[in-house]
């Protein structure tokens, strides 16, 4: 058996990963429930020829010193793969992610577009949570693919291994793994500063020292993006506050509360029709007063605040992703409790906003998992009702003034007929008067030639009298 064939097979039935371990037939994870293929169990020769023929000796030395070790591997014309090769019970097992070689926009992904917000900040610290195949990397790719395609500046990402890749597009993006391009994260994260970026992703904020240095590339004018394996906001912030030692942390704090500009934490939940899943969210974006939470260390607060400020700024908690989901008919009323950090809470959140929502799971609309799309929903009914009250008084008076306007208009139509006919009286007249000047021209030029006639007759005949007095 061969693993392309196995990554292959894996492609086609659109699974997110396959497991390899020897007693067992490979195992595809399909729309999150693992499953056998029928075949025969796996060999632990069979798995050892299979996976370390595509180790690099290096990576080999690295699974000898530490009995695990990552990989990324790609197959032409197929995807991209993220492996973990591991030991346990004494032998090698594995476990391969695909990552499609084409990066999904935010929209194809059906996240909220209060995330493309991100990408527009000049510097600041931006961390995408959740647990392992929870679409971390996914997202964290759109947003990265949003930045290249729109911005023009220098994109630098650090991973281990390196998973999805990127081609400039307006930016320049520069990709280095952790074991080829470069030795340790923090390693890449000192060298990056000095490489002019502009926004720097780092696969994973995996010890003290990588999240110092993030802190600080986020401190001194860079936009850096990353992740955590947490499940929440408030873990969020506490993991970070909880790698360095007790008489840092006040200092962490106060670094963390300038440039955290925000918080995306992902849990990936069953659609009700059973074609897939679907990402629920809690988002949590900078603000004073989530600053001045931060920075007191007053993190049990920050999912209140968070609720509240759905409307102006566009946060939401994982409970309001879920009711989201639910009212748009996406995800059942037994998968969103089921997912629920507090499923107290979202049913009574459930039960205030939509009484009967529960009775009929929900049925709505188009797929989101944008909870302020909900609330925006409830503010333009009740806009709508007021609006409906108010058009229907502005169109009696819009009725009023036109009707107005129409009277008006009939008795200027009537004046205007009035001076239409007027004007045809006085050309008519202009047209008379204009024949009787030629006529009257007429005959005192005739009286004219006649007197001229005359003055000749008389002035001959005078002449004619003179001539004969002179002969006489």
């Amino acid at each position: 058996m061969e693993l392309n064939r196995l990554l292959k097979l894996m492609t086609d039935k659109g699974a997110s990963d396959l497991h390899l371990k020897p007693t067992r037939p490979p195992l595809l994870r399909i729309s999150g429930r693992l499953m056998p293929l029928e075949v025969d169990p796996l060999t632990p020769d069979q798995v050892g020829e299979m996976l370390m023929g595509i180790l690099t000796p290096q990576q080999k030395q690295r699974l000898d010193e530490r009995m695990a070790v990552d990989v990324g591997y790609g197959v032409h014309g197929l995807a991209r793969f993220r492996g973990n090769l591991y030991m346990q019970r004494g032998t090698l097992a594995a476990t391969f992610r695909r990552i499609p070689f084409e990066i999904q926009t935010v929209e194809e992904l059906e996240l909220p577009q209060v995330l493309l917000d991100f990408c527009d900040l000049p510097m600041g610290l931006v961390l995408v949570t959740g647990p392992t195949g929870s679409g971390k990397s996914t997202t964290l790719a759109a947003l990265i693919r949003h930045v290249t395609e729109r911005r023009p500046v220098h994109v630098i990402t650090i991973e281990d291994p390196m998973e999805f890749l990127f081609t400039d597009g307006v930016a320049s993006i520069s990709q280095r793994e952790v074991g080829t391009d470069t030795i340790t994260f923090a390693e890449a994260l000192r060298n990056a500063v000095r490489q002019d970026p502009d926004v720097v992703m780092v696969g994973e904020m995996r010890d003290r020292e990588t999240v110092s240095t993030v802190i600080t590339a986020a401190e001194t004018g860079h936009l850096v993006l990353s992740t955590l394996h947490t499940n929440s906001a408030t873990q969020t912030v506490d993991r970070i506050l909880d790698t360095f030692p007790a008489d840092q942390q006040g200092q962490v704090r106060a670094q963390l509360g300038q440039v955290l500009k925000g918080v995306v934490s992902m849990k990936l939940v069953e659609r009700a029709d059973g074609s897939g899943l679907v990402a629920a969210l809690e988002v949590l974006k900078s603000s004073p007063k989530i600053s001045a939470m931060v920075e007191k260390g007053e993190t049990s607060q920050l999912l209140e605040e968070v609720e509240s400020s759905v409307g102006y700024y566009r946060m939401q908690s994982l409970n309001q992703s879920l009711l989201a989901l639910l009212v748009h008919g996406t995800i059942t009323y037994a998968e969103a409790m089921r997912q629920s950090p507090d499923p107290e809470d979202l049913s009574l959140k459930l039960r205030k906003m939509f009484p009967k929502i529960e009775e009929r799971g929900g049925s709505m609309a188009p797929t989101t998992s944008d909870f302020s799309q909900i609330l925006e929903l409830q503010e333009f009914r009740r806009l709508y009702e007021e609006q409906e009250e108010k058009t229907k008084l502005r169109v009696a008076e819009k009725d009023e003034a036109i009707e107005r306007v129409r009277r008006a208009l009939a008795e200027r139509e009537g004046e205007i007929a009035e001076l239409k006919r007027e004007l045809q009286e006085m050309a008519a007249e202009r047209e008379r008067m204009r024949g009787d000047h030629s006529r009257l021209r007429q005959e005192a030029q005739e009286k004219i030639d006649k007197l001229m006639e005359r003055i000749k007759e008389l002035n001959q005949r005078l002449a004619g009298e003179e001539k004969k007095g002179i002969f006489r």
